[in-house]
């Protein structure tokens, strides 16, 4: 990730903390050093919603910011588990036909046992007592049960590309695309105005496994074209430096040809990945996770793949990657997890698919 992405979360993160309690904005300090900066941009963002909850539901009569800690010491475990209600119902408000996830609320419950740790177990005031003699979080179970690897190969299975899929998907995107959605003019302009760099974007991660956060932070001196690998910053604020395939590198090469005529960018401009100028005084900036992950959902909806999402193209360059290798240490190595247990899924996916061909030889 780039020094000026990562002041750009930074600052954004900053902005947030002055609509937040005290004590949070020191909790988010104290993991700067630990944490990277869009992973606490995270946290706030699920503290945000959770100090709205309080004064939604009375607990003070707000604003946020002025929420004290004895506000915290006297919740109940009931209490969070009304907040565990709120998030679902408010889910099914807001248009979805699914409650929220049990992933999604374990993340905010994982946030918010963070912070009420360091209040009540490293943070103290000046007579050496912790801010919180009462915590209220570590009653609190996480919802639904971890998944195996196993599991987790099952609910991927059916939303990546397998083998040919990848090349078949990137010669839609590239080619197929316009046929598809002929009858919209506008989306068959934008098509032609953005295929190199959306190709490049969808090649890089297919070809690299990289996060959609990693792809978005990259600038053009990230790329070393010599040795075919790009500087990332990793979470947990970790530089890394990211092998990708030969493939991406000729998708790049074709994108950063037309980077500044079509993108109306001068040399100062350092991302790498840019949205398109809209309008006569258009300015183009770096592309966001959000614009990144419509773009794939887009393009998977016309390949008749809808459930194709920026983190399944991950998915299957991980899943190609061990099928041919068969090592799983460098994979999880390549993918930054911080522990090989987690890339024990593509083993079990490596299986099912070898499987399914056994099974397509059968008559």
């Amino acid at each position: 990730m780039a020094r000026e992405f990562r002041e750009q979360i930074t600052e954004r993160l900053e902005s947030k903390l002055d609509s937040l309690p005290w004590y949070v904005m020191e909790f988010i300090h104290h993991k700067q050093l630990k944490m990277s900066p869009a992973s606490l941009l995270n946290y706030v963002h699920d503290y945000i919603i959770f100090f709205d909850w309080l004064v939604i539901e009375g607990f003070h009569p707000g604003p946020r910011e002025k929420i004290s800690l004895e506000v915290l010491a006297k919740l109940k475990l009931q209490d969070i588990d009304n907040f565990q209600r709120f998030l679902m119902l408010n889910r099914k408000k807001s248009g979805s036909s699914k409650s929220i996830s049990s992933a999604t609320i374990n993340r905010k419950l994982s946030s918010l046992k963070s912070l009420f740790h360091y209040l009540s177990q490293i943070a103290e005031d000046d007579q050496f007592n912790p801010y919180l003699r009462r915590n209220v979080m570590a009653k609190v179970e996480m919802t639904g049960e971890k998944m195996t690897p196993a599991a987790k190969a099952k609910k991927i299975e059916g939303k990546i590309l397998r083998g040919e899929e990848m090349n078949q998907f990137l010669q839609f995107v590239s080619l197929d695309y316009p046929k598809a959605v002929a009858e919209n003019k506008k989306l068959v302009s934008f098509h032609e105005k953005n295929k190199e760099r959306d190709v490049a974007m969808i090649s890089l991660i297919l070809g690299s496994g990289m996060r959609v956060s990693e792809i978005v932070g990259l600038d053009l001196e990230d790329i070393d074209q010599s040795s075919c690998t790009a500087r990332v910053m990793r979470k947990g604020n970790k530089e890394d430096s990211v092998p990708f395939d030969n493939v991406a590198l000729q998708d790049l090469l074709s994108y950063i040809a037309v980077r500044k005529e079509k993108y109306k960018v001068d040399k100062s401009e350092k991302a790498l990945f840019l949205s398109y100028p809209i309008g006569p005084v258009g300015v183009s900036n770096r592309m966001t996770t959000r614009a990144v992950q419509q773009i794939i959902k887009k393009y998977a909806k016309a390949f008749g793949k809808p459930l194709l999402s920026v983190h399944k193209l991950r998915h299957s360059f991980a899943t190609e990657h061990f099928e041919r290798n068969q090592n799983l240490p460098i994979l999880s190595e390549i993918l930054g997890h911080e522990s090989i247990e987690t890339t024990g899924v593509y083993n079990h996916l490596s299986q099912t698919a070898k499987r399914e061909s056994v099974n397509r030889l059968n008559r």
